[in-house]
């Protein structure tokens, strides 16, 4: 009946979710709480992307994996957050999503 008018941007549940899939359940929880906790009048809000840790594939096993054509469906884009490339924002391809529902 509202419309949307959440402050950061993706969403509290959105960023839980995403926390979710990439990250060991306990910190996933704790980022989640913290990040709802955030959510108020003394926060300006804003763009907030999950942290992640991530350590990349080697190349050769991107080869190896059972199946592939050489196409990859990209959901996610991991964006390093600092210069060691240990840290990495979780971003998602909109685009992917808005073709395959078509």
């Amino acid at each position: 009946m509202l419309p949307a008018n959440c402050r950061y941007y993706p969403t509290c549940s959105e960023y839980a979710k995403w926390q979710f899939e990439f990250n060991a359940p306990h910190k996933a929880l704790a980022a989640s709480t913290l990040r709802i906790l955030r959510c108020n009048q003394l926060f300006d809000g804003g763009i907030d992307y999950p942290v992640v840790t991530f350590t990349p594939p080697r190349h050769e096993a991107l080869r190896e994996l059972n199946g592939f054509s050489g196409k990859m469906k990209i959901i996610y884009w991991f964006v390093p957050k600092d210069e060691k490339r240990s840290q990495y924002y979780v971003i998602k391809d909109f685009d992917a999503i808005n073709n395959s529902q078509t």
